[in-house]
């Protein structure tokens, strides 16, 4: 009887058993609920050691993503903890900002995995009424945040190719059309450490 053809376990299998398991799982939309998970299975964590967080997204609010990225540098920094990111399936949007806020040297994405960046969007509508001299204050207060949050963008931008083979002027040449980046990709341009 012969064998049936079965896999060769993964290579990062045994060289990172650590990712196996991770502490945190995180999937859905990123966004208040996600959030909460994440401030739950952080508590029920471990208090020492190497800490492992798992997303899969399709996005969601980046705010909410660097919020948690913002949580966990802080435990990395005071608490001098090893904390390595684990991408499955889809990292979209919110999820590439939130991987953003990893070292590269700490990221890590599963076979078949993909990226994707893309800019900010925003949705508003702006309605003018009263008094010219408030209506430039509107308009203003609207242009502000338009600046802003492209400050934002480029930060986190920025935050994600650190120390990666991607220079800051490719991502935002290639992001206003939604750039999907496949793991062996991400893994060669040194965005991630190495596939799983």
């Amino acid at each position: 009887m012969t064998e049936p053809n079965v896999a060769p376990p993964s290579a990062g299998v045994n060289k990172y058993p650590l990712l196996a398991t991770p502490h945190i799982h995180l999937h859905g939309p990123v966004d208040h609920a996600m959030y909460e998970s994440f401030r739950q299975q952080l508590a029920d964590a471990p208090r020492e050691g190497s800490l492992v967080v798992a997303i899969s997204t399709l996005g969601g609010d980046p705010e909410v993503a660097r919020l948690m990225g913002d949580e966990l540098r802080l435990l990395r920094e005071f608490k001098d903890r090893e904390i390595l990111f684990l991408g499955k399936v889809a990292v979209y949007s919110a999820g590439a900002t939130f991987m953003s806020a990893f070292p590269v040297d700490k990221r890590f994405l599963t076979r078949g995995t993909r990226l994707m960046v893309h800019e900010r969007i925003m949705d508003s509508t702006i309605q003018l009424s009263g008094p010219l001299k408030s209506l430039t204050a509107t308009l203003k207060a609207k242009l502000h945040e338009i600046e802003h949050s492209i400050q934002i963008e480029e930060e986190g931008f920025r935050d994600l190719v650190a120390g990666s083979k991607i220079d800051f002027d490719e991502v935002q040449t290639r992001a206003p059309s939604n750039w999907y980046i496949e793991a062996e990709e991400a893994r060669d341009k040194g965005l991630v450490l190495d596939v799983i």
